[in-house]
């Protein structure tokens, strides 16, 4: 795989770019915390790929425990700093429905998310494309969409069934395999 600017890099948020918390939500900009290296990370991959997007489930809104203003301003907040320090992000998709929903097409692994980044940048090609996530539903979602799938261990899930095409410890740790 050698991407260039005619590439796609799809990145979950929780546990690839920012801490996770356990069996919690990142609620509001106080419990956000970058993983170690992926802001700079984030500046490394501007560099490399046309469009930067993230794809993330965010239950704690379907559950009530955070409004969609709060995840909003998390985002803003999350955009900024990346900005900041001379990353890009060209777009945040976000599903938002309870999880024990199955009707939400938008949550991981459905294809949602995808289908509405090619929608808003139609110059995506999924074939030119790499999802980089921390859990089974974010490379199913790549391998439905038939992307490369970038596996970041840490979070306990088995990986092993859905055989990802790369697996990694960290963001830092894609990035530099590009260099």
């Amino acid at each position: 795989m050698t991407p260039d600017k005619t590439w796609t890099l799809f990145l979950d948020r929780d546990g690839v770019i920012n801490e996770r918390t356990p069996n919690d939500y990142i609620k509001k900009w106080d419990d956000f915390s970058f993983v170690p290296g992926s802001l700079k990370s984030l500046e490394k991959l501007s560099a490399v790929f046309g469009r930067i997007v993230i794809v993330t489930n965010q239950a704690g809104v379907g559950k009530g425990l955070m409004t969609e203003k709060d995840l909003k301003e998390v985002h803003r907040l999350m955009l900024k700093t990346i900005d900041l320090l001379d990353g890009r992000v060209d777009k945040i998709y976000t599903a938002t429905d309870h999880p024990d929903k199955d009707t939400d097409k938008m949550r991981k692994p459905h294809t949602g998310m995808g289908i509405a980044a090619k929608k808003d940048f139609p110059e995506i090609d999924f074939s030119k494309s790499v999802v980089v996530g921390d859990s089974i539903s974010d490379m199913q979602f790549g391998k439905n969409l038939g992307m490369k799938t970038v596996f970041v261990e840490g979070k306990g899930e088995d990986h092993t069934d859905i055989k990802p095409d790369f697996v990694v410890g960290s963001l830092k740790d894609f990035a530099e395999m590009l260099e």
